[in-house]
């Protein structure tokens, strides 16, 4: 894969490049079935709660499954491949950590819409004194993606005014979405096949729709930061797992083990 210099300038200057196609079939794949297998995880976690609702998931309709990646034994090859150590470099620079990582799935007739947010704002809402730089978020697509299934739309920063700021966002009621813009520019829709990344850095501006077709539309988000994300009382956010020093990829499998790191701790969700 060759990222253009017209692509990195229009991050640089906009929060966001596309790029079409660019994951290989098997990979492409491989995510598709480890998506499959956490939709079924999460819904059975509902089940035994006896919820419809845990978050901003709603059943059948809309899910965040976020932070998992541990506890698969493939899914660590697309996070900290050589695919994603480019898009990183391109977007953030040559030091990276993994901050989160999540699928975001779309019901079939009945997937709900988001409002307009950026990922950082929900980082500001449980940290309100938060001084973080912008993160990149990865979104990758398991299928062909239009306006009929719930693609997402871009605020560039020029429209947006969100270069260099974080703004506050409200809660909406019944979806527990945050909301920070509230105008009337629809936004640029991403119309992108399966197989596409989507880079935006987590200071932009974004939205998604409702799919009103008879499929899924599924997504797996992985995000980086240039250095750890932390709270106030000094521990990452979320995650802070090395992935690139001065542009080497040093992340170590073995080291990253679920044995290793003993039970998921409860995370808030970061969407996209």
């Amino acid at each position: 894969m060759v990222i253009t210099e017209q692509q990195r300038n229009l991050f640089r200057d906009e929060g966001y490049m596309v790029l079409p196609g660019v994951i290989p079939p098997e990979m492409l794949g491989m995510l598709r079935e480890e998506c499959s297998y956490y939709l079924g995880y999460f819904d059975s976690m509902m089940d035994a709660k006896g919820v419809q609702t845990q978050d901003i998931s709603h059943r059948g309709k809309r899910y965040f499954i976020n932070n998992r990646y541990r506890l698969s034994n493939r899914l660590w090859q697309f996070i900290f491949s050589d695919l994603m150590a480019e898009v990183v470099q391109a977007t953030i620079g040559p030091e990276a950590y993994l901050f989160h990582e999540q699928w975001v799935v779309k019901g079939a007739e009945q997937g709900m819409k988001f409002s307009w947010h950026q990922d950082s704002g929900y980082v500001k809402w449980y940290d309100p004194a938060t001084q973080h730089e912008p993160y990149v978020t990865c979104w990758c697509t398991l299928d062909d993606v239009s306006e009929e299934n719930g693609t997402v739309y871009l605020l560039p920063h020029s429209r947006g005014g969100t270069k260099n700021r974080i703004i506050d966002h409200t809660q909406e009621p019944g979806t527990n979405d945050l909301v920070g813009y509230n105008g009337s520019d629809p936004g640029d829709v991403l119309i992108v096949p399966a197989g596409s990344i989507v880079a935006f850095d987590s200071f932009v501006l974004h939205r998604s729709g409702a799919n009103r077709t008879n499929r899924m539309r599924r997504v797996y988000l992985p995000q980086y930061s240039a250095a750890p994300i932390l709270r106030p009382d000094g521990k990452p956010w979320a995650m802070a797992t090395p992935f690139l020093k001065n542009g080497r990829n040093v992340y170590d499998h073995q080291g990253d083990s679920a044995e290793a790191f003993g039970p998921f701790p409860k995370k808030e969700t970061v969407p996209a």
